[in-house]
């Protein structure tokens, strides 16, 4: 077997389409669809089921994809190893970010990453939490930028910070008439606004605010956008949970809107994510410098 019939393997894996596999490696689909049957044929075992769509593995398959998964890594650590010893920092970078840090952390340091560091493609994803996930153990993605702890015990996680949480309020409202204010108050009114499912914020928010949610029978409104939430508050009534980074630009009218918590702050802990086995740490750890010498001070 060949590490090019290893790569195909596991692009059929990752896509389930053995179309989509080829244009991916950069093939035609009779040449790949030869060398997996070369290989099959070889070991002996079928390694996907053809006649499902989307095309699976079989349990045997499942296997040797996820052993293929780890010889393809180790393989394309060698490389890597020889521009670490060069102090080399170039090639292409694949990075997810979560929805709720990424307009509010990026543009505070990927300019001056790029400038840094010219050699580097650097391609930006935002992707909810589980998607990263999903990325990272399929090699789709080199590093994650997630609240943790994620409990995941292939990943391997990165500290960058803290990040305090800040209540936003419509004009009038009774967490207004405090100046701070601690997570019992919250409690106490079901005016919360809330992330759509599948944010961790929505989570964390939800916990801090012992599960209470927003009561109007009229309206139920979804949204993935912290702005819109911001903006539907303005324009109506109750409160929100905003990370501190989402308020940094805000003007003088919005920030009398906002009120931090009496004595320990609520923070979510922000890290740099990747699998156990993960490539180009040189990189990474560019990023991981580039990101702290950039970040605001946090209140």
């Amino acid at each position: 077997m060949t590490l090019t019939q290893l790569d195909y393997i596991v692009a059929i894996d990752t896509h389930r389409h053995f179309a989509t596999a080829a244009d991916h490696c950069h093939v035609t689909q009779p040449t790949l669809s030869m060398q997996i049957q070369k290989l099959e044929d070889e070991l002996g075992v079928l390694l996907f089921d053809r006649s499902k769509q989307p095309v699976v593995p079989t349990e045997t398959g499942q296997v040797i994809v996820a052993q293929a998964r780890e010889v393809l890594q180790a393989a394309r650590r060698i490389p890597e190893l020889a521009k670490e010893s060069r102090d080399e920092v170039g090639g292409e970078l694949r990075v997810g970010i979560i929805p709720t840090l990424a307009p509010y952390l990026l543009p505070h340091f990927i300019g001056e990453f790029m400038d840094r560091y010219p050699g580097v493609t650097i391609q930006m994803q935002e992707l909810l939490t589980d998607q990263i996930v999903e990325r990272l153990r399929s090699g789709l993605l080199d590093v994650g930028i997630v609240v943790t702890p994620l409990r995941e015990g292939n990943f391997t996680e990165i500290p960058l910070f803290s990040e305090p949480f800040m209540i936003y309020a419509a004009d009038g409202h009774d967490l207004l008439k405090k100046a701070t204010v601690s997570p019992a108050d919250l409690t106490q009114t079901t005016d919360l606004w809330l992330l759509s499912e599948g944010h961790c914020f929505r989570d964390q928010v939800l916990n801090l605010c012992g599960g209470r949610f927003s009561g109007r029978s009229a309206l139920r409104y979804e949204t993935g956008s912290l702005e819109t939430l911001v903006r539907l508050i303005e324009r109506q009534d109750g409160f929100t949970l905003l990370p501190y980074l989402a308020t940094l630009d805000f003007d003088p009218i919005r920030r009398a809107r906002l009120r931090s918590f009496a004595g320990k702050q609520p923070k979510r802990d922000v890290s740099l994510v990747m699998h156990r086995s993960f490539l180009k740490r040189s990189l990474i750890n560019a990023l991981q410098r580039e990101i702290l010498a950039h970040l605001p001070k946090m209140a």
